[in-house]
């Protein structure tokens, strides 16, 4: 590495030399702001006799010491293609003003030393090559009088060179040649295969405008590469990569998040969203050519999955779509990575349509059921990582219904019963927006061949059957305990809501008015509504704690109906051989033949020495927990000795009661367990 002082203007002036900004470089992307505080501070460097040089940072390349057949070197810039770009645009500003002035000699001084080689081929006249839509731009705002008429959209390099064009003017045109004349900067020379460039250039770029993880990755993949194999792999695999891993609802990249679920498959870990670059230059620390297009094939192939989950409308099956378009609602992106694969398989044909879909069914009933119990997401993450790895091939749907039905805890699948305990009682009014729409949109439409979407189109929204603020014929309608019991316990559950394109209308009215409502012959009560979740209520009178009942009863037979739990059996027996702590039966009197805990297997016969490993293993992994939930309460770790009547070491400082029956230590580590988001880590099997 070689670095030294320079001048700008000399850097530039450089005969038979091509500035290529390598593929793998981020777009072009100063703005209005950056360019103003630039050229301002050229203007006050050209005003003032003071100022005799005004540092503006460096410019970091790779030389390979090779040169084009026309003898051009090419000079590869890791760092500093934005303030090159921007000069050279002010420069072109100049040129043209200087054209129209008609002072041949200074534009063929600024042409010739500035912006072009001169005795070089077309194609290698330009000085500085961005990557290739900001040099078409480039190229036609040097050749065309009117860059407003730039054909290819919007683009930086015109919107900038339109601002200097405002700025720059016939007055003060030599101003700012006087001042790009004393801008200096440190100039670095990297030699490829000597210097570390990925790592000079993450040091680099550990200030400024950050780096997305994804620009990291395709810097680590294209940089050791020389640009005849940048401009090949990139175009062939990563360019396609970008544009399927797009959010097109915003238009925002998503190549790191796919990279991260992508990792987390390989891996069976997800990887902090900020060290994802991390996690995959361990992963792939070197990549021959061939592994390397091996790796970007598969991903490749996976971000094709991965754009219709990010974007349902790409699916082109109806049914499918309709699926991915609801886990789209549920945001349960911790899904993907696992998703991503069982497309994967659809795509190759290794399970048919309707067992696809019944996984998607399945994700969304685990999920949905698991939301309505407000079990805590989190626990998704280690369940949806792992989970590909207990599918059975010969098996497909089965063996997923199987692994998360074995789940325990936090991590369980909610059955019938709590979920419809709970359900009576949730308030699903104020839950987020896209899950209430999820929650009746599906209750809607199930097995409905003219489907209801509920989208800001069609002015069907969420309306109180018994009003928020109710009129006062609804005292007179209801005895006083059904309005209390209305307004304090019933008001935001799933009974006494339904959906209207009406709500305007109906308000706070009477239940007997808002069923038979037909203003200007509108139609605009319950008894005209074609929609499902309206149609209990064309057949009552009334509406009160009896007719409630009756509805939340209606509609916890479509939820089950809808949201399956898996009618599979278990293989598993409680009483044959390795259980879950979960299941275990009552412990009194029993003894272990071994237990096994985070995949390893350990001879411990008493449950006083389990309940002591497990929880000395959960403390040394992170103490927190100990200190800051329900464990406090329940374990009561001390200092102090004295302040147990059966002490014993949790670790060198801190003690933990274990005067306690083993039913009490059994249940003081499923809570434990649950803490950590370990409910699978314990196996017990009971001496016979």
């Amino acid at each position: 590495m070689v670095a030294n002082q320079i001048n700008l203007n000399r850097f530039l002036s450089q005969a038979d030399t091509q500035f290529i900004i390598p593929v793998y470089q981020r777009n072009y992307d100063w703005t209005e702001t950056q360019c103003k505080l630039l050229l301002d501070d050229i203007l006050a460097a050209g005003l003032s006799d003071r100022i005799i040089a005004h540092f503006i940072g460096s410019i970091v390349y790779i030389h390979d010491g090779e040169y084009l057949a026309s003898g051009i070197r090419e000079l590869a810039i890791i760092d500093g293609q934005q303030r090159l770009t921007t000069i050279t645009l002010t420069y072109i500003c100049i040129y043209r003003l200087l054209l129209k002035l008609g002072d041949q000699s200074q534009v063929n001084r600024v042409h010739e030393t500035y912006l072009i080689n001169k005795f070089a081929a077309d194609e290698e006249k330009l000085k500085l090559r961005p990557t290739e839509n900001n040099d078409k731009a480039l190229k036609h705002i040097l050749q065309e009088d009117t860059p407003e008429d730039y054909p290819n959209g919007f683009s930086r390099v015109i919107s900038n060179y339109n601002y200097f064009k405002s700025r720059i003017t016939e007055e003060n045109y030599g101003c700012v040649l006087k001042g790009l004349a004393k801008l200096m900067f440190v100039e670095i020379s990297l030699e490829r295969g000597k210097d570390d460039a990925q790592r000079i250039f993450e040091s680099l770029n550990s200030t400024g405008l950050e780096l997305s993880q994804a620009d990291l990755i395709r810097n680590y993949i294209l940089m050791g590469l020389s640009r005849k194999k940048q401009d090949e792999i990139f175009r062939h695999y990563w360019e396609k990569i970008e544009t399927l891993a797009k959010d097109e609802l915003t238009n925002s990249s998503r190549v790191s998040e796919f990279i991260r679920d992508y990792l987390t498959l390989q891996n069976k870990k997800i990887p902090n969203k900020n060290l994802v670059y991390q996690e995959f230059k361990s992963k792939y620390p070197s990549l021959a050519p061939v592994d390397l297009e091996a790796l970007l094939t598969n991903l490749r192939n996976l971000a094709r999955h991965y754009q219709k989950l990010t974007n349902p409308a790409r699916e082109p099956d109806l049914h499918i779509r309709r699926h991915l378009e609801y886990i789209h609602l549920l945001e349960i992106n911790v899904c993907y990575p696992f998703l991503i694969q069982v497309y994967e398989d659809y795509q190759n044909q290794l399970i048919d349509k309707v067992v696809f879909i019944g996984v998607l069914e399945l994700i969304q009933s685990f999920t949905w059921r698991r939301f309505i119990l407000g079990l805590p997401t989190n626990a998704l993450n280690k369940i949806f990582m792992r989970l590909y790895e207990d599918v059975v091939p010969s098996d497909y749907l089965a063996s997923i219904q199987k692994s998360l039905l074995r789940k325990k805890g936090s991590q369980r699948f909610p059955k019938d019963a709590e979920v419809l305990q709970t359900l009576a009682e949730k308030d699903v009014y104020h839950i987020k927006p896209k899950n209430r729409v999820y929650f009746l949109d599906r209750l809607e439409n199930h097995q409905n061949k003219e489907p209801v979407f509920m989208d800001t189109d069609s002015g069907i929204t969420i309306e109180h059957i018994f009003p928020q603020n109710p009129d006062p014929q609804w005292q007179k309608d209801l005895p006083p305990e059904d309005c209390k019991k209305f307004a304090e316990s019933y008001l935001h559950t799933i009974g006494n809501l339904t959906l209207s394109g009406n709500n305007g209308s109906l308000g706070n009215r009477s239940f007997p008015e808002k069923k038979n409502m037909n203003v200007d012959g509108k139609e605009q009560g319950y008894a005209f509504s074609r929609l499902w979740l309206n149609r209990s209520l064309k057949e009552i009178d009334a509406w009160g704690v009896a007719q409630y009942q009756n509805r939340s009863a209606e509609l916890g037979v479509r939820f089950l109906a809808i949201w399956r739990f898996p009618e599979i059996t278990l293989d598993d027996s409680p009483d044959s051989g390795e259980i879950n702590i979960f299941d275990a039966e009552d412990p009194t009197g029993r003894k272990l033949e071994y237990i096994i805990f985070a995949d390893q297997k350990h001879d411990i016969h008493t449950f006083l020495d389990m309940y002591l490993f497990v929880l000395r293993a959960l403390f040394a992994t992170n103490p927190d927990p100990f200190f800051a939930t329900e464990l406090l309460e329940k374990l009561r770790v001390t200092k102090h000795e004295s302040a147990c009547r059966q002490p014993a070491k949790l670790n060198d400082t801190y003690f933990i009661e274990i005067n306690l029956s083993n039913p009490m230590k059994l249940e003081r580590l499923k809570i434990a367990l649950s803490v950590y988001d370990a409910e699978d880590d314990l196996i017990i099997k009971y001496r016979a």
